[in-house]
């Protein structure tokens, strides 16, 4: 009988796909260096196949053969973790671990009054929370290390389930004393000719932002890594920028000196949304996480 690789084996392969480092990808599986290094190295000589090139120093690097073997066991791991998620969804619903991914311009704003309501309803839920971009956060899904994210919508999202949860409106954030302050709304047209204040690269935010208003007016070498910043880049004069309603109502602008107006003309909002890796035995429990997680949902159930 051929000797299968073990469940330990392939989530180190899959670590060390993921990061590309051996001492990082010993860390995330909470073992050391050498423990995965050898558990790798056992992995090749069960299966009589290089999955590693030796000879490229420090460096991780693949083999053809490597790479295909690194796909089936993402897919055979999911697979494995399948049938346990299948057998805790049978004894209660929302039970047990549930990795949650989420991105940085919405984590902040929801989880205060999100992690409380979970709590008095599913109490047996143990909730662990990875914020990053949704690429990362993408990748994590896709390699088993994440069961469920929360990002916006649209997104390069594979063949992973998508669920749209509700819409987030888009505030201009102006300077004291702008022009466009003395509207009631402005029009997305009008921000073309301003200085376009932008979080940094790898955030969803930046790509809608410079959907809705074009990229004329951004301004290099301001990219900001939080609202947060950006709300106080705005308060300083530098530019404009758009600000999600939640994030607001939360009170990423308190305190800082900037005028606030609706966004009107093209899509003035982001789409949040959960997504999951397909065929999930859990799914029909994401799908019932949506009417906490939308903010009105988290209102009435407060």
């Amino acid at each position: 009988m051929t000797a299968l690789p073990s469940p330990q084996q392939l989530r180190y392969l899959l670590a060390l796909a993921e990061v590309g480092h051996f001492g990082r990808a010993a860390e995330a599986c909470g073992v050391t260096q050498s423990t995965l290094s050898a558990g790798i190295l056992a992995l090749e000589r069960q299966l009589d196949a290089a999955i590693l090139e030796r000879g490229a120093g420090k460096h991780v690097v693949f083999t053809a053969l490597g790479e295909e073997i690194t796909g089936r066991a993402r897919t055979a791991l999911a697979a494995l973790e399948a049938v346990a998620e299948a057998a805790s969804a049978a004894r209660a619903p929302l039970s047990g671990p549930l990795r949650l991914g989420v991105i940085p311009t919405v984590g902040p704003f929801l989880l205060p009054r999100l992690m409380p309501v979970l709590r008095g309803a599913f109490p047996n839920l143990r909730l662990f929370v990875r914020e990053d971009v949704t690429k990362a956060l993408l990748e994590r899904l896709a390699g088993n290390r994440l069961d469920l994210l929360l990002v916006a919508l649209p997104c390069e999202c594979g063949d992973a389930e998508t669920l749209a949860v509700w819409r987030d409106d888009f505030l201009v954030a102006l300077p004291r004393g702008h022009r466009l302050a003395a509207r009631s709304s402005v029009p997305a047209s009008a921000l073309a000719s301003e200085r376009m204040l932008l979080l940094e690269d790898g955030h969803c935010l930046r790509t809608q932002a410079m959907a809705v208003c074009g990229s004329a007016g951004e301004q290099e070498g301001f990219a900001a890594t939080s609202l947060h910043t950006l709300a106080q880049m705005v308060a300083g004069g530098l530019g404009v920028t758009l600000l999600p309603r939640m994030a607001v109502d939360a009170g990423v602008a308190a305190g800082a000196e900037v005028e606030l107006r609706p966004l009107s003309g093209g899509p003035a909002w982001r789409t949040i949304g959960l997504v999951w890796r397909p065929r999930s035995p859990r799914a029909d429990e994401y799908r019932a996480l949506a009417p906490l997680i939308a903010p009105g949902g988290i209102a009435s159930s407060g």
